[in-house]
């Protein structure tokens, strides 16, 4: 071990060399161009030679640090993936995520693929339910909830108020030109947000004929479902349609829009102890979801 040389100097070395540049080392490694360029320059004052040839834009592997480069190369490899077997799991932070059910399949879910490739070092744990409310809150970090700004204290944060737009299967809604039309179809109804189509119909000055529910759900996700298989019309969430919209299962209809009465709230969090580094990046990460 007496001839092991000084592994931030092997680090700066094997950066260098592998990039060509010490400036491009530097942004890889956090640090300035002038402290790369010292680490190898000390590096190669402690064998008395050279291995780059330093040119003005570029840099060049001399002979012997050609020769050196891939031994280096290796072993700082073998130490990354030992290390990470060996201690990933206590390195990596778990972040817990606890959202409605519908908004975290249509909505979270489908773009935490993006989040986790640009932040493989956080594990995210999404956590849904009906009413949000099938985790204990002090295990929770990120607690996002939908409802009346009536539900929620003044330290809740809205994220954003939500719209609601009639839906219906493609070939359906391609045919209804008025909402007398829509009106005639089997109108489906989600639990809790019943009062939907009789809002539309005071907004349009056009009378429901029929109040009653002759499809009744309990989640926006059954409701998708049943509509896009031509069941009937529903009353959607904009930002829940949007999924659907876009892979041609549903079709809006008529470019009818109401406001919900509702939003996305992000909850204070249960616990005292500040928040980590990872943590306030993944909220971060939500709340330009909602932006």
């Amino acid at each position: 071990m007496s001839d092991l040389p000084n592994l931030v100097w092997l680090r700066a070395f094997e950066a260098a060399a592998r990039l060509k540049s010490f400036t491009a080392a530097a942004e890889e490694l956090g640090l300035t161009q002038a402290a790369v360029s010292h680490q190898v320059r000390s590096l190669e004052k402690s064998f008395g030679i050279t291995f780059f040839i330093r040119r003005s834009r570029h840099l060049e592997l001399t002979e012997l640090g050609h020769a050196y480069y891939p031994s280096v190369a290796q072993a700082l490899t073998d130490i990354a993936y030992s290390t990470r077997g060996l201690l990933g799991h206590a390195q990596t932070r778990t972040v817990t995520i606890r959202a409605p059910v519908s908004t975290a399949v249509l909505w979270v879910a489908p773009r935490l693929g993006v989040f986790h490739a640009a932040n493989p070092h956080i594990r995210i744990r999404l956590i849904s339910a009906v009413w949000a409310d099938s985790t204990q809150d002090e295990d929770v970090d990120i607690d996002l909830r939908l409802g009346p700004s009536g539900w929620f204290g003044r330290r809740a944060h809205l994220l954003s108020a939500e719209t609601v737009i009639p839906v219906a299967q493609p070939q359906l809604a391609g045919r209804m030109r008025s909402v007398d039309q829509l009106f005639d179809q089997t109108l489906i109804h989600i639990h809790g947000y019943q009062d939907h189509w009789l809002r539309l119909s005071e907004q349009e000055g056009v009378p429901l004929k029929d109040r009653t529910a002759p499809l009744y759900v309990d989640t926006s996700l059954a409701a998708i479902e049943m509509t896009a298989s031509g069941a009937g019309v529903a009353m959607l969430m904009r930002r829940y349609a949007e999924l659907p919209l876009s892979q041609g299962r549903l079709a809006r209809v008529l470019g009818a829009e109401i406001p919900m009465g509702q939003g996305h709230y992000l909850m204070p969090a249960a616990g005292e102890a500040p928040n980590s580094a990872e943590v306030s990046l993944a909220r971060d990460w939500i709340v330009s979801l909602f932006g």
